[in-house]
């Protein structure tokens, strides 16, 4: 499970929206640099991959243009609000458009860790396609407790901020979208070890 660097730098994301709603563009540039990779990886994993930057780009624009509208309360974080406005755009995504082919995997798959190793990077590929293959036949819901959690590394009380439902139900659902996911990897004829 990846570092969960969003929660270690809540802080600093809401000093830099303070700013931006200041007028800053520089705080906003370090608040996109900040939260680009775990929200690209969130929308990669749910979408046609040829779509998935084109919904970053719209999450970084309804999040610049509604910036002033967010207000922090207890235990609710500016990420929790971006990760509910790229899901809110994925489900648009879903509702819209005609039945889309998601079996492709482009060859960029999201990776921060700048592999050169051909063999590495070859294996990490196919794991990534098998994991977004067995995601998609999955359920709306575990997909996204799956990405929350063990793709992007965030922490359940965050995660049932975006989701709108309690930790204890987060809890659950993980349990669940871990078993069906097992369930479907083994139906794909992969061995995945949790």
């Amino acid at each position: 499970m990846p570092k969960n660097e969003l929660n270690e730098r809540r802080e600093e994301m809401e000093a830099l929206v303070e700013e931006v709603k200041k007028g800053d563009q520089n705080a906003f540039s370090e608040l996109y640099e900040i939260l680009v990779g775990p929200i690209y990886r969130y929308v990669f994993y749910r979408v046609n991959d040829q779509d998935a930057e084109d919904i970053v780009e719209n999450v970084f624009v309804k999040v610049w243009l509604n910036i002033r509208k967010y207000r922090r309360r207890k235990k609710q974080y500016f990420s929790a609000w971006v990760f509910r406005i790229a899901h809110n755009l994925v489900v648009d995504y879903y509702r819209t458009a005609s039945k889309r082919q998601t079996d492709e995997l482009h060859e960029l798959v999201a990776d921060d860790r700048r592999e050169h190793n051909p063999i590495k990077n070859t294996e990490q590929t196919i794991q990534h396609a098998n994991l977004r293959k067995a995601l998609k036949v999955l359920k709306k819901p575990y997909q996204d407790v799956v990405i929350y959690k063990f793709i992007n590394g965030m922490e359940n009380f965050e995660i049932a901020q975006i989701m709108k439902r309690s930790e204890g139900s987060v809890r659950i659902l993980q349990f669940r979208a871990l078993k069906a996911l097992k369930a479907e990897l083994k139906h794909l004829g992969i061995k995945y070890h949790f």
